[in-house]
């Protein structure tokens, strides 16, 4: 057995298992949408998983095929949607997580608090800024339109690699600059609105534990609001989101500057991109008790 063949199969394991998690949980919350009372939290739940979904078909299907030995899989048309796909759907994951951290502090926050008035607890606020979303991530991933090629149809010596059957053409200087910087302040934005969201939240259920201590020293019986329990889930799932965004992003840029054409790392880095999409269901299996029962 070949290596390439073994690390196709690794990756073809590990993605299944994402898009089985991801798939399982548009299922379960689609089906208790009509009867949840959390119906904004579980839409923003159920785009992040169908976007998880998204990221990992595009980018696992084309990658095993590769490591199996497949040629040719891909012409130019669909280099372009594999590839532009799964831009937007990397995008989206960014703004749906955000969104999440913001819905979750809102939720939480005092009725007489300022959070309050950013009114997001609508079903159509949330489709309608989902909506946003899509446009925002389609637009600067655009450019990627006009420079992505297949390998079959291409001279390889003439254009630099961008995958395993797909070449960036060279492009204008001062577009990808401008495409990147808009990239850039997406991210920075969107995580930006994470961190105020998530600090908010860590200030909130720190005065909640100060009352519960409070309330246990004097012998209350006092039950955990189930809001509280769904914003620690939201913590730890951005949490988890931030270690794969800046561990991809730090191992990204040590490529690039030192260790061009390292096949070990070049492998790294391919799971740490998929790593959130993939774990993050099972981050809310078990914690959700009807996603748990729903599993079992």
């Amino acid at each position: 057995m070949s290596l390439s063949f073994f690390k196709g199969t690794i990756f073809l394991s590990i993605s299944a298992l994402g898009i089985i998690g991801n798939v399982f949980i548009v299922l379960t919350y689609m089906h208790m949408f009509k009867k949840t009372k959390n119906k904004s939290i579980h839409l923003i739940f159920i785009h992040l998983a169908f976007t998880n979904t998204i990221m990992l078909l595009l980018k696992g299907i084309p990658k095993t095929l590769a490591d199996f030995g497949v040629e040719n899989f891909l012409e130019d048309v669909g280099c372009m949607i594999c590839i532009y796909l799964e831009r937007v759907a990397r995008g989206l994951s960014i703004c749906t997580s955000a969104l999440l951290t913001l819905v979750q502090a809102i939720t939480i926050s005092p009725r007489d608090s300022a959070w309050r008035k950013l009114k997001l607890q609508s079903t159509w606020h949330i489709l309608s800024l989902l909506l946003f979303s899509w446009i925002l991530n389609s637009l600067i991933s655009i450019n990627l339109l006009y420079y992505i090629k297949s390998i079959s149809s291409k001279n390889i010596s003439q254009i630099s690699p961008s995958g395993n059957y797909c070449y960036f053409l060279p492009d204008n200087l001062l577009m990808r600059w401008v495409f990147l910087a808009l990239m850039v302040l997406r991210d920075a934005g969107f995580q930006g609105i994470m961190a105020v969201a998530s600090g908010y939240m860590v200030f909130l259920l720190h005065k909640h534990h100060q009352r519960v201590l409070y309330l246990y020293n004097t012998k209350f019986l006092y039950k955990t609001p189930p809001e509280m329990k769904a914003a620690h889930n939201v913590l730890l799932l951005m949490l988890c989101f931030l270690f794969f965004y800046w561990t991809e992003c730090v191992l990204s840029l040590f490529l690039n500057a030192f260790l061009e054409n390292n096949f070990m790392m070049e492998n790294i880095q391919e799971y740490l991109r998929v790593g959130y999409a993939i774990l993050s269901p099972f981050m809310l299996i078990p914690k959700d008790r009807n996603l748990a029962e729903c599993w079992h």
